[in-house]
C-alpha cells in the first residue's frame, strides 16, 4: 500500500499492519482452498488476551453463514481470535453456518481458545459448497506460525481479485498514553454502500469497553465504509469488526468524553484510510474518485447527493475518458433524492495537476477543454460540488469504470470453475 493520508494529528504510520498493536499475532498460508499455490488463501489472527470487540455488516438482505456466527460470537461484546477463508463465500448453502461454526471450533482447538471468541469470514465464489478439509489438514501449520510480524501474510491471503494487500498501522497519542491501531482488508468488487462493503479487521491496545467499542464503530461507519462503491452491488459477506486488547495501559473507555473522542477521531482515520484504498483498487480501475460535497442543506443529504455523484456509471465511465462531461453529475445530483437547489450548484474538478470550475448556479461555464482533460489524466480526481444551501458535508469514494471490470467480472465464476476442473 503505497500512501497513507491519515485525518490525524500526532500520529505516525509504523510497519505490521493486524500485528502492530500489543498482543496480536497472525499468519496467512496456501491451504488449498484456492488451486494456485501461489496465493494465500487462509487467515488466522490472535490476541494473547481476551479482547472487546464489535462488528458491523452488510445490509444485503442474502448474507453470508459467516456473518451469522460471527454475530453470534460477538453478542457478548468479546472475540479473541479470527479465520479467514478467501476462494470460497460459503452464502446460499444450506450447511453454511454449521461449516462456519465447525471453522470456529478448529481455529479455537489449535490457537487454545473459546470456539465463541473466535471471528470467522469468508470471501470468494457465491453457492460453491465449502469444503473444510483444507482448512482443517491446515489448521497446525497455520497456528504454528502465527507470529507477531505476520500482519502482511495475513492480509494477502483475505484476497480475492484485490491487486494489492490493503493494510496500515500507526501510533497515535491517546491523552497521554501511546496507542496503536492496525488493520488488513480486502475488496475490488461487489463493492457498494451500505456497511460495509469489504472484508476489515481492526487491532488497537487501547482500553475501551465493548459497549464504547461498538459506539465508536456505529459513529465511524457512515462517514467511511457507507461511503465507498466500486460497481453498485452490495456483498453478501461484508463485515468490520474491531478487537481491542486494552494493553497500552491508558485510562479505560467506558463513557463518552475527550479520551472516546480521540479514540473514535483515531478509528476514524483507520476506516477513512482503507476505504480510499479499497476505492482506489476497484476492478480494473485507473483512478481514484472522491466526490466532495459541501454547502449541502444538512451532512444527510450531503452523504446522499456524494453516494449519487460516486455511483453513477456514467460519470465513473466519463472519469475513465478524461471527459469533463458535468452534466452526468447534475443529473446524478437530481435524482439522488436529495433536498438541493440545483440553481446554487457549483462543480469543479480537481487533481493535483490543477483546478477547473465547469459548472456554476447550475449552469455551464465556458472552460478550456485541454486544460479538463489533462486535469482528469492524474491517477486521482477529486469532483468538488458546493451546493451553496447550508453546511452539510460528506465524501464518498470510488473509481472509474473500465473495460477491464467487465473482464474481470465476466471470468470470475468461469476461472474458479477451470482451476476447479484442472485440479
Amino acid at each position: 500500500m503505497a500512501k497513507f493520508e491519515l485525518a490525524l494529528q500526532k500520529a505516525y504510520v509504523i510497519p505490521g499492519g493486524v500485528t502492530a498493536p500489543k498482543g496480536f499475532r497472525a499468519a496467512g498460508i496456501h491451504s488449498g482452498m484456492r488451486r494456485n499455490r501461489r496465493k494465500r488463501d487462509l487467515a488466522m489472527l490472535r490476541c494473547d488476551v481476551r479482547c472487546a470487540a464489535a462488528g458491523a455488516y452488510t445490509q444485503n438482505l442474502v448474507k453470508g453463514a459467516s456473518i451469522a456466527v460471527t454475530k453470534r460470537h460477538l453478542a457478548d461484546g468479546y472475540a479473541q481470535g479470527l479465520i479467514c477463508n478467501s476462494g470460497n463465500a460459503n452464502t446460499c448453502n444450506a450447511d453454511g453456518e454449521e461449516k462456519a461454526e465447525e471453522m470456529c471450533r478448529i481455529a479455537a482447538r489449535v490457537m487454545r481458545i473459546a470456539p465463541e471468541d473466535v471471528i470467522v469470514a469468508s470471501t470468494g465464489v457465491i453457492g460453491q459448497v465449502l469444503d473444510l478439509t483444507p482448512i482443517r489438514n491446515a489448521a497446525v501449520t497455520l497456528a504454528a506460525q502465527l507470529r507477531a510480524d505476520g500482519g502482511s501474510d495475513a492480509a494477502d491471503a483475505i484476497l480475492t481479485t484485490d491487486r494489492y494487500r490493503k493494510e496500515i498501522s500507526f501510533v497515535c497519542d491517546l491523552c497521554g498514553t501511546p496507542v496503536c491501531f492496525g488493520a488488513m482488508a480486502k475488496g475490488s468488487g461487489m463493492v457498494h454502500p451500505n456497511m460495509a462493503t469489504i472484508l476489515c479487521f481492526i487491532t488497537t491496545d487501547a482500553a475501551i469497553t465493548p459497549e464504547m467499542l461498538r459506539k465508536a464503530l456505529a459513529k465511524v461507519v457512515p462517514d467511511t465504509f457507507n461511503m465507498v462503491s466500486v460497481d453498485g452491488d452490495t456483498s453478501t459477506n461484508d463485515t468490520a469488526a474491531v478487537m481491542a486488547s486494552g494493553l497500552a495501559g491508558n485510562p479505560l473507555i467506558d463513557g463518552e468524553g475527550k479520551m472516546f473522542d480521540r479514540f473514535t477521531e483515531a478509528l476514524r482515520a483507520v476506516c477513512t484510510t482503507i476505504s480510499r484504498e479499497l476505492a482506489r483498487d476497484g476492478e480494473g480501475s485507473t483512478r481514484l474518485l472522491t466526490c466532495c460535497v459541501h454547502g449541502a442543506v444538512d451532512d444527510e443529504n450531503a452523504r446522499v447527493i456524494a453516494k449519487s455523484v460516486v455511483c453513477s456509471s456514467l460519470v465513473k465511465a466519463a472519469m475513465f475518458g478524461s471527459d469533463a462531461n458535468w452534466g452526468r453529475i447534475l443529473c446524478a445530483i437530481g435524482y439522488s433524492g436529495a433536498k438541493c437547489d440545483i440553481a446554487r450548484v457549483e462543480v469543479a474538478f480537481v487533481s493535483e495537476r490543477g483546478r477547473i470550475t465547469v459548472c456554476r448556479e447550475g449552469a455551464g461555464v465556458t472552460f478550456d477543454e485541454a486544460r479538463a482533460k489533462t486535469i482528469l489524466l492524474a491517477d486521482e480526481i477529486l469532483i468538488d460540488i458546493n451546493c451553496g444551501s447550508g453546511d452539510g458535508f460528506a465524501q464518498s469514494y470510488g473509481c472509474d469504470l473500465t473495460y477491464d471490470y467487465v473482464r474481470i467480472s465476466g471470468d470470475y465464476r468461469a476461472e474458479q470453475l477451470k482451476a476447479m476442473r484442472n485440479a
